[in-house]
């Protein structure tokens, strides 16, 4: 079944696995690479967010009471980062609210501890048969491509490697391309913060993403709209 992963010629599967108990992160690990999987480890949330932040990650298995940042507050921050990998949650937590909880905040599935791996494998499986055959499409503007699911830009054929925010950034862009977007309409969407008049956290993140995405372009996409917002422009 672990060959059966293998989406496409070359692509091995890549787990995240965020566990503070030795004994199940050893025997997660150990269970994931007989499958054929590339495996990383974190004891911690915080070292688990950092990783899943540099990912890509095919899944992320995810363990709720984490020493450093709680598994439902590493949760948050990757689903408001942009970062769509396969979040399985498993704890010993059962109680149905801690449930919802979890599913509400972007996770996919989850397991209560103890568990059965073959059954966690199942559940991963049937998580990549849906998202791979509902995968979003690629957005093109101009000579610039934006892949939502391998979390990928080029432009004129060159990568563009972006921070997870600047990526979260270019793809409302090119969601409503052509269309003036707020400041306020970027804050809240984009960053999940409330309009501050004072704030230039919009200007700083289009700044940096203009450098990259435009800077070394015959063409800029990215256009001022003064006393507004931005415009992204084929």
């Amino acid at each position: 079944m672990a060959r059966l992963l293998r989406l496409n010629e070359g692509h091995r599967m890549r787990a995240l696995i965020i566990e503070d108990d030795p004994g199940v992160m050893h025997f997660l690990a150990k269970g994931f690479r007989e499958e054929g999987w590339e495996v990383q480890t974190a004891s911690d949330g915080q070292e688990g967010l950092s990783l899943a932040m540099e990912g890509p990650f095919d899944v992320i298995v995810l363990d709720i009471l984490l020493p450093r940042l709680h598994g439902l507050d590493v949760l948050r921050r990757l689903r408001q980062e942009g970062i769509r990998s396969p979040v399985v949650i498993l704890t010993a937590l059962d109680q149905k609210e801690d449930v919802v909880r979890g599913l509400d905040l972007g996770a996919d599935d989850y397991l209560v501890k103890p568990f059965f791996f073959t059954e966690l494998m199942a559940r991963v499986r049937a998580i990549l048969r849906r998202s791979h055959t509902a995968l979003p499409p690629v957005l093109k503007v101009a000579d610039l491509t934006l892949d939502p699911a391998r979390r990928r830009v080029e432009r004129g054929g060159r990568r563009i490697d972006l921070t997870p925010k600047e990526f979260a950034l270019l793809e409302f862009f090119m969601r409503h391309q052509g269309q003036i977007l707020t400041r306020v309409m970027i804050l809240e969407s984009v960053f999940d913060y409330h309009f501050d008049g004072m704030t230039n956290l919009v200007d700083v993140h289009v700044y940096k993403l203009r450098n990259k995405v435009d800077r070394e372009f015959d063409r800029p996409l990215i256009r001022t709209v003064k006393g507004v917002g931005y415009v992204l422009e084929p």
